[in-house]
């Protein structure tokens, strides 16, 4: 890595026409050759800064350099004509196309300028992946290929366009520990070859590992850069809060009580005939936290849609504090005490136009009715709705606000306050930190251990392989659709052995299985 500053930003100001201030006094530089990372809590800027440096975003004041020369950079085009590229943390592929139709896609190779000229685009695409030893089969369709390989995939598009600084936005945020170290070789290859990343995460651990220095951002602007050598986890947690906060979530002794849950030979076909669910059965006991790892698209997101009602199964049954139910509907699920943390806070966990107050508690409106039954108690809703703000620390300025003016860790407390009830007896948590912070993600995950400690049983659906193992006292892995491990004890479970799990490297018997029975 040399001094070089290949990067720089200057005292940028950016306001969202709602008055939000995202970036105040931001000063930003990166060496050519180094693998930076940029952390902060959702709402810290991070995201802004990324795409102003990308061109979606027009900064109101400061200036940005190029390699020592201050350049404009007011769109996507033109951020990639000076050789920057992004990989976004939700990839951008067209699943029906193959690996090298989507490398090239918006800068096809053409033939006699009018016809795809498919010979230089294979060619194209098996240089640029022999290049930086990706080592992928660029006739295979997207849609038939690993997440690591689509991660692959997204970077080769942004590095056959000429990108010499890659920015890379979770990057490891759906892989296995395996693929993992795989990328992280190929980064520092990519760093060898003297190009520049800038390495956005809140896996802290894969930071001290891959990264060379970083830059922390709070409130809006830059707090801090320094080498990884010079600091440590816990300092740089603490310096993105702005406080000490606790990277490790102590647990009694688990106690389990009886099933509360069972799931039998649950099938689910999906839309296009694809079976996701291969007689899946589990049973899930009070006081104890069942986690499900799994890498993306092998059944975890039916699973939860269906113990929750969202879905129903093709066939097999499901039974809810002994009684088995026969509409799949979330509100059945609901007066059964299951509350449910979805993945996309966004779609599925808020309505985000209407105020932090109406979105925690648009599932208990009856428990808020006047004696009338016709006209909500207002004050008493305004009460417990502003203790659940103190108890669960979101950030707002009023409770009256929408909850779309949160940041993302913000808006994922006011859905786990909703859900995180005294009434809940059973909690689906399906990504419940995905994308948020550490001072977010610890408070979450600390109330899920409090309501299993009360005895509420706890399915944890996660791709956080640390989640899993810092939280669950029991897990399975999910496979093609199948459960292809269980493990009653945790305690002693490695990222590593799970991760063979994941990708199908390994599988346990029969026998083992269907131990969670």
């Amino acid at each position: 890595m040399s001094e070089k500053v290949i990067l720089k930003v200057e005292n940028i100001l950016k306001v969202y026409p709602n008055g939000i201030v995202a970036n105040r006094n931001v000063n930003f530089e990166v060496h050519e050759g180094e693998i930076h990372a940029l952390i902060g809590e959702n709402g810290a800027g991070k995201s802004t800064l990324m795409k102003i440096l990308f061109g979606i975003e027009t900064p109101e004041e400061g200036r940005i350099f190029l390699n020592g020369e201050e350049v404009k950079i007011e769109s996507s085009k033109e951020a990639i004509g000076l050789g920057i590229g992004m990989v976004h943390q939700h990839f951008m592929l067209v699943d029906s196309l193959t690996i090298a139709e989507n490398i090239v896609l918006g800068n096809e190779p053409k033939k006699y300028g009018l016809f795809l000229n498919k010979t230089q685009m294979i060619k194209q695409a098996e240089e640029c992946s022999k290049k930086y030893n990706f080592n992928i089969n660029v006739f295979d369709k997207v849609e038939d290929v690993s997440v690591g390989v689509k991660q692959k995939t997204e970077i080769l598009k942004a590095l056959v366009r000429g990108a010499k600084v890659l920015i890379l936005d979770e990057p490891t945020a759906v892989l296995t520990p395996q693929e993992t170290k795989e990328l992280f070789v190929e980064l520092n290859t990519l760093k060898k070859q003297g190009h520049t990343i800038i390495f956005i995460s809140h896996k802290l651990n894969e930071i001290m590992e891959i990264c060379d220095r970083v830059t922390i951002m709070r409130h809006g602007t830059t707090v801090e850069t320094s080498y990884i050598k010079d600091t440590s986890p816990q300092d740089i947690s603490n310096k993105m809060v702005g406080r000490e906060i606790v990277l490790h979530v102590d647990k009694k002794p688990v106690k389990r009580g009886k099933v509360c849950l069972e799931a039998d030979n649950l099938v689910y076909v999906n839309g296009i005939g694809k079976k996701m669910l291969d007689d899946v059965s589990l049973r899930l006991r009070k006081g104890e936290i069942l986690s499900v790892a799994g890498v993306e698209g092998n059944g975890q997101a039916e699973l939860a849609a269906i113990l929750t009602g969202m879905k129903k199964p093709i066939s097999g049954t499901l039974k809810v504090r002994g009684e088995e139910i026969q509409e799949f509907k979330p509100s059945v699920l609901r007066k059964n005490r299951l509350t449910y943390i979805p993945e996309d806070r966004m779609t599925n966990g808020c309505a985000p136009k209407l105020s932090i107050v109406d979105n925690m508690f648009t599932d208990k409106i009856e428990k808020y009715l006047k004696k009338n039954n016709v006209f909500l108690n207002r004050k008493k809703m305004k009460e417990q709705a502003e203790f659940l703000v103190k108890d669960f620390n979101i950030l707002c300025g009023s409770i009256k606000h929408p909850v779309q003016e949160l940041s993302g860790g913000n808006i994922q407390k006011v859905v786990a306050a909703r859900e995180l009830t005294e009434e809940a007896e059973i909690i689906i948590a399906e990504q419940p930190t995905r994308g948020i912070d550490a001072g977010a993600s610890e408070l979450i995950r600390r109330k899920i251990v409090e309501f299993r400690d009360r005895g509420a049983a706890v399915l944890l659906i996660s791709a956080d392989l640390n989640e899993v193992l810092e939280l669950s006292d029991s897990a399975i892995v999910m496979h093609n659709g199948k459960i292809n491990a269980y493990f009653k004890d945790t305690s002693a479970l490695t990222e590593e052995e799970l991760g063979y799990y994941m990708l199908g490297v390994k599988r346990q018997s029969e026998e083992e299985v269907n131990a969670i029975l």
